[in-house]
C-alpha cells in the first residue's frame, strides 16, 4: 500500500510544480504590467526591480498555492481515468477513497504550512514591499507631480503644465500657509527635489512672479518676479526614514497581532458604551427641569456628545469587522488546499481529462467562482451584512459540500462528464447558427 502511496503523490507532485509555476508567472505577468509604468517613470535599476517582484511573490503564491493544487488533482486523476488506471485500481478492491488519501494528508500539510506562512512570512513582505514602493515613489519626485492636475502637498497646491524628464514647466502653486490670502507663486520652469527621508521638499523655481496680498491691508497687492526661488516644504507628514514607516495595516499583521487590536476595540466599545448610558442619563434629567432656556442649550451640548460617541462606537466597529475579516481569511484559503482535492479530484475523473489546456480552464473557472465569493463576502462583512466568519468560511463549507457529493459520485461509478463531446456540440451548435 506504501508504494501506491508514494505512486499517487509522485503523479500529483510534478503536475503540482507546473501548476504552481505557471499559475504565479501568470499573476507575476498581470504585475508587471501594473508596475512597468512606475519602473519606466522611477528608472529604476535591476536590484530594485527585482526586490520589488520577490516581495510581490509571497502574495502571489498564497493565492497560486491553492490553485495549483486543485490544477494538479484534475490533471493526475483525470490521467488516470484516460489511461484506464483507475479500473486497474479498482479491480484490484482500491477504492476512491484509498486513492484521495494520501492526496488529502499532503494537501492538510500543504494548509498547516500556508497558515504559518499566512502568518509569519506574509505580513512582513507586505511590509516591506510597501516601504520600499513609498521610497521609490519619491526617487524621482518630479514624476509624484501628476500634469495638467492639482497636486495637493499639505498647504500647497501644485499645477504643472508639462513634464521632461526631471523638469516641470509652466509651475503655479498656491502657497495657503499661515494667511488668509493665498500666495500664488507662477515659474517658466524648476525641479523638484525632497529631502529629510520624503519629509520635506525643495522646489528651485527659475523666471516667475510671486503674487501676494497684504493680510492686514487687502487693498495692498504686491507682484515681485524672480530668476531663481528656491521654496521650501518641511514637515509634509510622510516621515520616512530609512527603515520605512512602523505603521502596518491589516495585511501586515499576523492573525495575534490583529486579535489584540479586535480585543483592544472591543474595550474601547465598552468604554463608549458606558459612556453613553451616562449621556443618555443626563439627557433625561435635562429634560425633567423646568427651565427650558438653559435645557435647551444644555441638551444641544449634549446631543453633539452623544453623536461624537456614536461616531466612534460606529468606527470601532468597522474595524473589528475588517480585522475580524481578515484573520479568517488566513485560514480560509489556507485550508481551501484540503477542499480543492476534494473537488479536484472528481472532476479529472469525471471529465476524463489530462491535459494542460483543459485542466487550467476548469481549475481557473472553479477558482474564479471560490474567490469571486471570498470577495463578496468580503465586502459584505465590511459593510456588517454577515457575520466575518460566515463571510470568509461560506464559500469553504459550500465547496467542501460539493466536493465530497462529488467523491460520492465517483465512488458509485455514475455516469461521466466528457468535457471534449460537449465541446464538440457547442461548435456544431455555433457552426449551425453561423450557417
Amino acid at each position: 500500500m506504501k508504494i501506491l502511496e508514494k505512486y499517487i503523490l509522485k503523479e500529483n507532485f510534478k503536475p503540482f510544480v507546473i501548476s504552481l509555476m505557471v499559475a504565479t508567472f501568470v499573476m507575476l505577468l498581470d504585475k508587471i504590467i501594473d508596475l512597468l509604468n512606475i519602473i519606466i517613470e522611477k528608472h529604476l535599476d535591476i536590484i530594485t526591480v527585482i526586490s520589488i517582484f520577490g516581495l510581490s511573490l509571497p502574495f502571489i503564491l498564497a493565492l497560486t498555492v491553492p490553485m495549483a493544487i486543485l490544477l494538479a488533482s484534475i490533471m493526475s486523476f483525470g490521467r488516470f481515468s484516460v489511461d484506464n488506471e483507475l479500473i486497474a485500481f479498482k479491480s484490484c478492491g482500491i477504492n476512491i477513497y484509498t486513492l484521495l488519501k494520501p492526496t488529502v494528508i499532503a494537501a492538510l500539510l500543504v494548509s498547516f504550512f500556508m497558515v504559518y506562512f499566512n502568518n509569519a512570512i506574509l505580513p512582513e513582505t507586505n511590509h516591506m514591499l510597501k516601504n520600499l514602493m513609498i521610497k521609490v515613489n519619491y526617487r524621482r519626485p518630479a514624476t509624484a507631480i501628476e500634469p495638467g492636475a492639482f497636486n495637493t502637498l499639505k498647504n500647497y497646491t501644485i499645477y504643472v503644465k508639462e513634464r521632461n524628464e526631471e523638469e516641470l514647466l509652466g509651475i503655479l502653486i498656491y502657497n495657503q500657509e499661515k494667511t488668509k490670502f493665498p500666495q500664488t507663486i507662477s515659474a517658466e520652469r524648476g525641479v523638484v527635489k525632497f529631502a529629510n527621508g520624503g519629509n520635506s521638499l525643495k522646489a528651485i523655481l527659475y523666471n516667475g512672479q510671486m503674487h501676494e496680498r497684504d493680510q492686514k491691508e487687502p487693498n495692498k497687492y504686491r507682484v515681485s518676479e524672480f530668476k531663481k526661488y528656491t521654496l521650501n516644504l518641511p514637515d509634509l507628514g510622510y516621515k520616512i526614514n530609512q527603515e520605512g514607516t512602523e505603521y502596518r495595516g491589516d495585511r501586515e499583521l499576523s492573525s495575534k497581532a490583529m486579535q489584540q487590536i479586535v480585543d483592544d476595540r472591543k474595550n474601547g466599545i465598552k468604554i463608549i458604551e458606558t459612556e453613553l448610558m451616562d449621556i443618555k442619563s443626563k439627557i433625561e434629567e435635562i429634560n425633567s427641569k423646568e427651565d427650558h432656556s438653559v435645557n435647551d442649550q444644555q441638551l444641544r451640548k449634549e446631543y453633539n456628545r452623544l453623536n461624537l460617541k456614536k461616531d466612534k462606537l460606529t468606527t470601532l466597529q468597522t474595524e473589528i469587522r475588517k480585522y475580524q475579516v481578515e484573520i479568517h481569511k488566513k485560514y480560509a484559503i489556507a485550508f481551501a488546499c484540503v477542499i480543492f482535492v476534494l473537488i479536484g479530484a472528481p472532476i479529472g475523473m469525471m471529465t476524463k481529462t489530462s491535459g494542460v489546456g483543459m485542466s487550467f480552464s476548469v481549475s481557473a473557472i472553479v477558482f474564479l467562482i471560490y474567490y469571486g465569493a471570498l470577495t463578496l463576502g468580503e465586502e459584505l462583512a465590511d459593510k456588517g451584512a454577515v457575520s466575518p466568519f460566515l463571510a470568509m468560511w461560506i464559500s469553504n463549507i459550500v465547496f467542501c459540500i460539493v466536493g465530497i457529493y462529488l467523491v460520492m459520485i465517483s465512488v458509485k461509478e455514475m455516469k461521466t462528464l466528457d468535457l471534449s463531446k460537449i465541446r464538440k456540440k457547442v461548435n456544431k451548435f455555433l457552426g449551425f447558427n453561423i450557417r
